[in-house]
């Protein structure tokens, strides 16, 4: 008999099991309210105290009242960069948990070191966990960020599933992608036995069934290192235990964490987290949402040293701004977290061809050639996206799919046959849209929306138009620097110039006008406004400067 079976329908599993010591999540999370954010999912050094030190240091800035969490129970240092002395972060118990909260430089914000000790494992006690989240929950803060550490122990799982959003960070790297995908993976499990902890029978035959090998003839649920592939094991219980299986179905719906790529250098750096999107949607499951990359800059490694914020000691840096981009996007996402966390269970259907190479129905021939090359550069036997996801086989399996797809979309009698089977309501009008016309980030759709609507509070008849200016506008509109430069004609070296005011990378002013003239036209500006007050401003600067 399959495990977690027996004689009698088994019961439905109680509705009050979903919420737990770690605390619910709340369904209503409106924008002023305490938000819980907690940063983790990979190796140590790919960033993620970066990040959590970055977003905390961005609330803060903006007034709010911020606790920055450093949970890392391997090497605490957060003290290091925010003038705070070494005395005063000592562990504390956790019923002196205000007194451990330690002022830092940045006017707003305190930091705390969770009371996790690396010689247990980075575990942590139950009862001392709840109580550790209940004072952060109840805390005087608006905000508070906690840095889980690295790794997939249990403690970081928790702190993870008890935040309201939960960002993984990870580097351009085999080995942090793999952990990476590795930390959803035990976060799925982990959700799922807490869920169970009030149903003893039925978390006995799942921890079984997670050690068994499925029946002959079912997809392989396991990869390298035991951890189930979250959209495997969700078919294979709905199959054995039919109310496991759609509580499963719920958790992997419900799961939506966010993703930043730290260090990017190259093209596909910069291209990884949406081909991890993609990947982790098709094989775990797993909707993740991209907020963005953090381009490699040196002007990190200069603020550790000199033992301050990036945001702080660098903020006009590459990294700054991208880290900024990345905390904009991610508080634009809080209006719309309740319905995520309300969204049904659901297991997805096997993708047709145009879900496959991710194109409308309505395709192109062009369009179809381009999508197929995307896919197999995702899908590449080296590729990162797929690290520790797929075996070769299974791998040789996508191409297989992928090159099937790819002919029988350009063929046109063969594609008119596959439309007519696949979709009965087939006809020559309107087409339904395909995955590949939605957003590929909610974050980035979201944080438009927000720079929109302040631009055109901003905006008016006596804006006076710099660089920086310039770029928001820019930003707001959602065009990157390469489409300005085409369809423009400046050349993308000039146009960041413009918007960092480098002007002694710039030709003469006179040049510079017919520039701005042409980039206020496309992002739908006044020209004569924006040449006026931003050349009266370059020469007033330039005027300073002696040049």
């Amino acid at each position: 008999m399959p495990p977690g079976s027996n004689s009698d329908p088994p019961p439905s599993l109680p509705p009050e099991s979903l919420y737990d010591d770690l605390g619910p999540r709340s369904l209503d999370l409106p924008g002023n309210a305490r938000r819980l954010i907690a940063v983790g999912g990979s190796k140590g050094g790919v960033g993620k105290s970066l990040v959590a030190m970055s977003l905390a240091v961005y609330v803060a800035q903006l007034g709010k009242r911020v606790i920055l969490v450093d949970a890392d129970p391997t090497g605490a240092n957060m003290h290091l960069s925010l003038g705070v002395a070494r005395d005063k972060v000592s562990r504390q118990d956790d019923e002196s948990f205000e007194a451990s909260l330690a002022d830092t430089n940045v006017p707003g914000l305190r930091l705390l070191v969770a009371p996790i000790e690396a010689s247990a494992g980075g575990a942590l006690k139950a009862a001392r966990k709840t109580r550790l989240l209940q004072s952060l929950r109840s805390i005087a803060a608006d905000d508070v960020i906690i840095d889980v550490g690295p790794g997939t122990s249990t403690v970081a799982s928790d702190l993870f599933l008890a935040a309201d959003l939960g960002v993984l960070v990870t580097v351009p790297e085999p080995a942090a992608i793999e952990m990476t995908y590795r930390f959803v993976r035990a976060t799925f499990v982990r959700d799922l036995r807490r869920q169970l902890r009030n149903d003893r029978t039925r978390l006995r035959s799942f921890d079984r069934l997670l050690g068994e090998k499925p029946p002959p003839g079912t997809v392989p649920m396991t990869t390298p290192g035991g951890l189930p592939l979250p959209l495997d094991l969700a078919r294979y219980l709905m199959r054995v235990d039919a109310p496991l299986g759609e509580l499963a179905a719920l958790t992997l719906a419900r799961m939506r964490p966010r993703l930043v790529v730290n260090q990017t250098r190259v093209r596909t750096d910069v291209e990884l987290g949406t081909w991890m999107q993609q990947v982790s949607a098709r094989r775990l499951g797993v909707a993740i949402d991209p907020l963005g990359h953090v381009e490699h800059d040196d002007a990190v490694w200069l603020a550790n040293r000199r033992k301050r914020p990036l945001l702080v000691d660098g903020p006009s840096s590459k990294a700054a701004r991208g880290l900024e981009r990345i905390a904009r996007r991610l508080l634009a996402v809080f209006p719309h977290r309740a319905r995520e966390i309300e969204a049904k269970g659901a297991i997805p259907e096997a993708p047709n061809h145009y879900d496959r190479l991710l194109v409308q129905r309505g395709a192109s021939e062009e369009e179809v050639r381009r999508a197929y090359k995307r896919q197999r550069e995702v899908y590449a036997e080296d590729g990162l996206p797929v690290v520790s996801l797929f075996a070769p086989d299974e791998l040789a399996r996508e191409h297989a799919l992928l090159d099937e797809a790819y002919d029988t979309l350009l063929d046109g009698q063969r594609r008119r046959a596959y439309d007519i089977s696949v979709f009965p309501d087939h006809q020559a009008g309107p087409l339904a849209p395909s995955p590949a016309s939605r957003d590929s980030s909610e974050a980035a759709a979201a944080e438009l929306m927000q720079l929109q609507a302040q631009l055109a509070r901003e905006l008016g008849p006596d804006s006076e138009f710099t660089g920086a200016l310039l770029r928001r506008v820019r930003e707001a509109r959602g065009i990157d620097l390469r489409e300005v430069a085409h369809r423009t004609k400046v050349s993308a070296a000039h146009l960041a110039a413009l918007e960092e005011e480098a002007f002694d990378q710039l030709p003469p002013l006179v040049y510079v006008r017919g520039f701005l003239v042409e980039v206020a036209k496309l992002l739908k500006l006044d020209p004569s406004q924006v040449a006026r007050t931003y050349l009266r401003r370059a020469k007033d600067l330039l005027d300073l400067r002696g040049g």
